[in-house]
């Protein structure tokens, strides 16, 4: 699994920091006395586009007075967080790793980390590599806390379904960090349907304040990319209906898109996650 993570970036900055610090420190000392001839002259900076050279005192002391300046509430010179509504949960599944074929589906179910801000957010996914370098059966899977595990089975799940996407290979890095985003920037609100919030909200009440959108998946296979949105109840069709046209609004889709939705019911049935009959695929209706 940590073949599908760079470490690149933190390679970089682990590098600039020594650089950093080194030159810091040199700088700092007192030059030498002269013993028969001139000391030499620190070397200047020859990068027209990098300065190796950095100050800490001075960079801490405007990091703070921005802090201050704009009121963030940091103290101390610590940087305020951004808090999300909901802590998500990033897992990774692969189906065939190279010479082992997993047969159980949540053998193959990693997870990676969890976030509840938007700057925990960045940290981690500036380090996860985009599906077009994914190896084909390779699924990430995002879900907020309240799903133990990204299955049909799971309580929070059971009731619900998901909205399919199916993408030729090489525009899904862009849909799926748009999707990503949408759903943890809580895009979808509103989507329950005024009619059916009394027993929905009843029910929510019984599993905690959870969202109706449970999570998201995209699953890189060989000659497709598949992204896909779970909510939690199936039973509404305005309410999916909404979705239906949130998910076109925030991923900016061609009126006649393909969309399918399927039932997780079905999906246990069936065995199948993205198997679909014809009757369910229908195209994006427009905005009424």
């Amino acid at each position: 699994m940590a073949g599908y993570f760079s470490n690149h970036s933190q390679s970089r900055f682990l590098a600039n920091s020594n650089a950093a610090s080194q030159t810091a420190t040199a700088t700092a000392q007192p030059p030498a006395a002269p013993s028969g001839g001139p000391a030499p002259r620190p070397r200047v900076p020859s990068s027209k586009h990098f300065s190796t050279f950095v100050s800490t005192s001075s960079g801490d002391e405007k990091t703070q007075g921005k802090d201050k300046a704009a009121g963030s509430g940091a103290s101390n010179g610590t940087a305020s967080v951004h808090p999300l509504r909901n802590t998500w949960v990033f897992w990774f599944r692969q189906q065939r790793a190279p010479g082992n074929k997993i047969t159980n589906y949540e053998e193959g179910i990693k997870k990676i980390s969890a976030f509840s801000s938007v700057e925990s957010f960045w940290s981690l996914w500036t380090h996860v590599h985009p599906p077009s370098s994914l190896l084909p059966t390779t699924d990430y899977l995002l879900f907020h806390s309240g799903v133990r595990r990204p299955v049909w089975e799971d309580p929070l799940n059971l009731s619900g379904g998901k909205w399919i996407i199916r993408l030729r290979k090489g525009v899904a890095d862009r849909l799926w960090e748009d999707l990503v985003l949408a759903v943890i920037g809580d895009q979808f609100d509103g989507v329950i349907d005024s009619g059916d919030a009394g027993g929905q909200q009843a029910d929510a009440n019984s599993d905690g304040e959870w969202p109706e959108i449970c999570g998201c998946t995209i699953s890189v296979r060989q000659n497709e990319d598949i992204i896909s949105l779970w909510n939690r109840h199936d039973s509404s069709a305005k309410s999916k209906e909404k979705i239906k046209e949130t998910i076109r609004r925030v991923l900016n889709l061609p009126l006649m898109t393909i969309m399918e939705y399927k039932s997780n019911n079905d999906s246990m049935q069936d065995k199948s996650s993205f198997r679909v009959t014809p009757t369910d695929r229908t195209p994006l209706s427009p905005l009424s």
